[in-house]
């Protein structure tokens, strides 16, 4: 198949939506997206996308009359067409069925469904190429075959009108294993001896058939031709009767060819279509029918179905930082060890960059899931050897039954992810069955992010402040900015619980845009009071390598009309890991705009000390987990020193996190740490409480 990446058209008129979308399907190919339904047509003429992704209830334009528009064009008429609706009524499918739509997908939009619906449409387009290339290939080679017989790559046998060959071209003669001494007089059905590819049964030679019905006559579908050497090949032929000038029949003329190659391709292309290439094991799409049949066939015979789906632990920092080339070995070794702890029995695929699937049938209980779990947790645990090197692998798996906790193949890989995070979350190298507290957190999640995208939609994100200190004069100097979710009741949802659900479901764009906004209000509040203060804000790896992400900060700056100097933006050591020209190229477009750039828990990741020298950053952040233990632990403090050094050494500025005894503080001190913060001199504040120990400070300052 071509390397050609395909394109996602989307189109709906709720920005929110075409994110959400847009992060299902980004890994897929070129994302194009507009929630402007008038200027759809023309982008899609402009871009001429792979598949189209349509909101059916729009402004302007709803999504039937773009429908309408595209399937009049003849040339875009056979775009694939996915309807995204709320609609669950008949009326509006029938409707859309009509008009040529192929899928649907609901609102809400679940993120997994719209990734694999998208994807097997994409593959589908691939494979017509790939099909309509082959055929068109086969199509010159007839015509090439009825221009110039002499010169023609097929083989030409001609018989007379008893059926003894009478010609037969080098072609034929390779094919059939006959020369033409002899071939010639002999009758035709012994020198092309045809039969059905499947059966093996004898075929009639259409030569004959053409004599007899006095027209062209075409071989029969799935025929083989085997040579007298017992040698086979798939044939497609054609026969037609011979005439002489004067009208009388003289014989037939077969023209074959060998199509061994195009059939091996076919089938390689439907094995393609079920099966990951790296791995040769099933994958998702063939995973997933196998599970339905499976649980069909469960009612019948009353047994249960168990699905394991299994994570590679960590493995993202083995592939980034080793390369692609030793994660795809490490990938197929565990691939072939799980083989080996399922056995023939068990339907083991790879239905993700580092996850796999087992399927366990027409079980008794949970136990043949457990040993099968456990089974599977020891045989990766031995050492991986590649390129000289061993590589210490764990699992992360998740295991759901059907009929026990599930209702449908869906419902089983939600089930089964939700139990495979659990192993995750509580230490990894583990497997967890779902269970109801399980769902009750599931439930949790759902809720969460229901208050989170209301939060958002409102604007109601609540901003604290951890203020900075100089660690000499001990005055304020600046602060972090750190996001709340206020609940209903006034209580407080943690940022760990709803910040990697933002990031899962796309939101961290839409909650960083209004942290930011939210940040550059109060820095725009405290300049017009002649008490200017520079604030941090956190931003994810997501809106690091988001292209627009800093076009999207010049906005804010330039709307909030702020000084940008008092605006800092912290990055983690992980969003450096993504492409490194992508990442330098961002940060450097930021540091343009005038704000300053800082490392954030510098130590804890995975990046290279390189990315100091080489990207533009101005400050090093300290993490707490050094500060806290550099008392008691002499490594701990080591490693403080180190840091403090290498970032004088580079005249990066220095802010210590987590000082929270005078030990800590003073410690610091000695060591050349001048700037930090943490519960020893303030907690985080609310903003009105902040403004007031701030201004407090300030006044005091002042007299």
């Amino acid at each position: 198949m071509d390397d050609v990446k395909q394109k996602v058209f989307i189109v709906d008129d709720e920005p929110a939506n075409v994110l959400i979308i847009e992060a299902a399907v980004e890994t897929l190919g070129t994302v194009i997206s507009t929630s402007e339904s008038h200027r759809a047509i023309k982008l899609i003429e402009q871009h001429r996308p792979d598949v189209i992704l349509l909101d059916i209830n729009m402004p302007q334009l709803t999504g039937f009359d773009i429908c309408t528009i595209l399937k009049s064009d003849p040339s875009l008429k056979d775009t694939p067409v996915i309807f995204i609706t709320s609609f669950n009524d008949t009326e509006n499918e029938r409707k859309a069925l009509q008009l040529g739509a192929i899928d649907f997908i609901s609102k809400p939009v679940d993120v997994e469904l719209c990734r694999t619906r998208v994807k097997n449409q994409l593959l589908i387009q691939k494979q017509k190429r790939e099909v309509a290339r082959v055929n068109k290939k086969v199509s010159e080679e007839k015509e090439r075959l009825d221009i110039t017989l002499k010169s023609i790559a097929d083989g030409v046998v001609a018989i007379d009108v008893k059926g003894k060959v009478n010609y037969i071209n080098p072609v034929a003669q390779r094919l059939t294993g006959f020369s033409e001494a002899e071939a010639t007089g002999v009758h035709i059905d012994k020198v092309m001896l045809l039969a059905d590819a499947t059966t093996s049964e004898p075929l009639a030679n259409p030569a004959l058939f053409a004599l007899k019905l006095k027209h062209p006559v075409g071989m029969a579908y799935n025929a083989k031709l085997i040579s007298q050497h017992g040698k086979e090949f798939r044939v497609e032929d054609t026969a037609s009767p011979i005439y002489d000038d004067g009208g009388e029949l003289k014989g037939a003329v077969i023209v074959f060819q060998d199509v061994s190659e195009a059939v091996a391709m076919a089938v390689q292309m439907t094995h393609l279509t079920n099966h990951d290439q790296l791995t040769g094991l099933p994958n998702r799409l063939l995973l997933h029918d196998r599970l339905v049949q499976s649980i069909n066939r469960s009612r019948v015979v009353n047994k249960s179905v168990a699905l394991l789906l299994i994570d590679i632990d960590n493995f993202k920092y083995l592939n980034d930082g080793l390369g692609h080339e030793i994660g795809d070995a490490i990938i197929t070794s565990v691939a072939s060890r799980l083989q080996q702890a399922c056995g023939t029995s068990i339907t083991l695929a790879r239905v993700g960059g580092d996850e796999f699937a087992c399927l366990l049938v027409d079980i008794d209980s949970s136990f043949s899931a457990e040993s099968t779990a456990m089974a599977c947790l020891q045989h990766v645990r031995e050492p991986i050897h590649v390129a000289g090197h061993q590589h210490q692998v764990t699992l992360s798996i998740g295991i759901s039954l059907y009929p026990q906790d599930a209702s449908s193949a869906e419902e089983m890989m939600r089930h089964a992810d939700s139990a495979m995070y659990r192993s995750k979350s509580t230490g990894k190298d583990k497997f967890s069955f779902f269970s109801k507290d399980l769902h009750f957190a599931m439930q949790s999640r759902i809720k969460t992010e229901a208050k989170l995208r209301k939060a958002i939609k409102e604007n109601a994100l609540t901003l604290f402040y951890q203020p900075k200190y100089d660690l000499n004069t001990m005055q304020i100097i600046g602060a972090e900015c750190l996001v709340r979710l206020i609940d209903a009741d006034g209580s407080v949802i943690p940022p760990d619980e709803f910040i990697p659900l933002a990031e899962e479901t796309g939101l961290i764009h839409e909650l960083g845009a209004q942290v930011m906004r939210k940040a550059c209000d109060f820095i725009r509040s405290s300049e017009r009071e002649g008490r200017p203060i520079k604030l941090a804000v956190n931003v994810s790896a997501q809106q690091i390598a988001n292209q627009a992400f800093a076009d999207e900060v010049e906005d804010i700056i330039r709307v909030s009309e702020i000084d940008p100097s008092l605006l800092e933006l912290e990055v983690t050591e992980s969003a450096l890991m993504a492409d490194f020209e992508e990442i330098k190229d961002m940060l450097t477009a930021l540091k343009r705009l005038g704000l300053s750039l800082a490392l954030d828990d510098f130590g804890t990741g995975y990046s290279s000390l390189s990315y100091l020298r080489r990207f533009p950053l101005q400050v090093l952040k300290i993490d707490k987990s050094f500060v806290q233990d550099m008392d008691t632990d002499s490594q701990a403090f080591d490693i403080v020193n180190a840091i403090v050094r290498l970032a004088l050494s580079l005249n990066l500025a220095l802010v210590a996190e987590g000082i929270e005894t005078e030990q800590h503080l003073t410690a610091l001190k000695e060591l050349g740490c001048f700037t930090g913060q943490g519960y020893l001199m303030c907690r985080p504040l609310a903003e009105n409480a902040f403004l007031r120990k701030y201004l407090s400070e300030q006044s005091s300052t002042t007299v």
